[in-house]
């Protein structure tokens, strides 16, 4: 095992559960082999970003207000939503409602229902630490570097993005209406080597929906007391383009589910979320 001493570096790299590891043109990898189910994961590097909307992003709401936030930690991100074949491996039961193809991502799961196949595999695996992403290592990902609309850049169509064509982002032609998902993996990642963050299904971050003001912010984190509505990340299949921006935030009480909601993994640390 090798440990790295650069604090932009993992800790331990490979991590004792990783099935394979290595680095392509998006940076490291490691795979988690769950019965012959792989997720790969991608290692985040800590850094600055701004998080939020400029004043003059089209079809932006009021609680994007832009500051700058800092990352101190790297963490483990998922290059997918969670597949319906992870989630019925380790949990024995499929509640999605597209399902003519187990490599679309499960949907129709609550926040509730997240933290217990998380709790699954983290009493599978002790090294893994296994949770969602806050709401800021989201869009810190979901950005890849990038300060447009979307990590594509000032706009996006059906061809690399799933969303409700019939409503394009501002200036956007009209385009394809899927009225579904679509298999993870199946359109263009952004330059981190990360899917269908824009569209497809809504994400689950583990924290709830905090103001946001001019205040440059250190590793934030939402409310997280019992029952507080948990910001949803990214748009979705059933959603208009404006939606699916890097900015945009949703929210709902963590036993909503609905067949547009899924998640995708974090990997953090021993100590608890992502930022802390």
């Amino acid at each position: 095992m090798t440990k790295t001493k650069s604090p932009l570096l993992p800790p331990v790299f490979p991590a004792p559960w990783a099935s394979e590891w290595g680095q392509d043109q998006f940076g490291l990898f490691m795979d988690l082999d769950y019965q012959g189910i792989q997720q790969r994961f991608r290692w985040i590097m800590p850094g600055s970003f701004l998080m939020g909307s400029p004043e003059m992003e089209a079809e932006r709401w009021g609680d994007e207000t832009q500051h700058r936030v800092t990352l101190t930690k790297g963490y483990w991100l998922a290059d997918s939503a969670c597949t319906q074949e992870l989630w019925l491996a380790v949990m024995g039961d499929n509640p999605s409602h597209f399902t003519d193809d187990v490599n679309n991502p499960v949907e129709q799961v609550s926040w509730h229902n997240v933290q217990q196949f998380i709790q699954c595999l983290n009493d599978h695996y002790p090294d893994l630490n296994a949770q969602l992403p806050t709401e800021a290592a989201w869009e810190y990902a979901c950005r890849a570097g990038t300060i447009t609309a979307f990590s594509f850049g000032e706009n996006i169509t059906p061809q690399h993005v799933n969303y409700d064509g019939n409503y394009p982002y501002t200036k956007g032609d009209k385009g394809l209406y899927r009225k579904k998902t679509v298999a993870v993996k199946s359109l263009t990642p952004n330059s981190w080597g990360l899917y269908e963050m824009h569209g497809n299904v809504w994400e689950w971050c583990v924290d709830g929906l905090r103001e946001y003001t001019t205040q440059a912010m250190i590793d934030p984190i939402g409310p997280e007391d019992k029952g507080a509505s948990r910001v949803l990340r990214g748009g979705s299949w059933f959603y208009y383009g404006w939606n699916a921006r890097s900015a945009c935030r949703n929210w709902r009480v963590p036993d909503y589910a609905y067949h547009d909601i899924g998640f995708r993994l974090a990997l953090g640390h021993k100590s608890g979320y992502l930022n802390k």
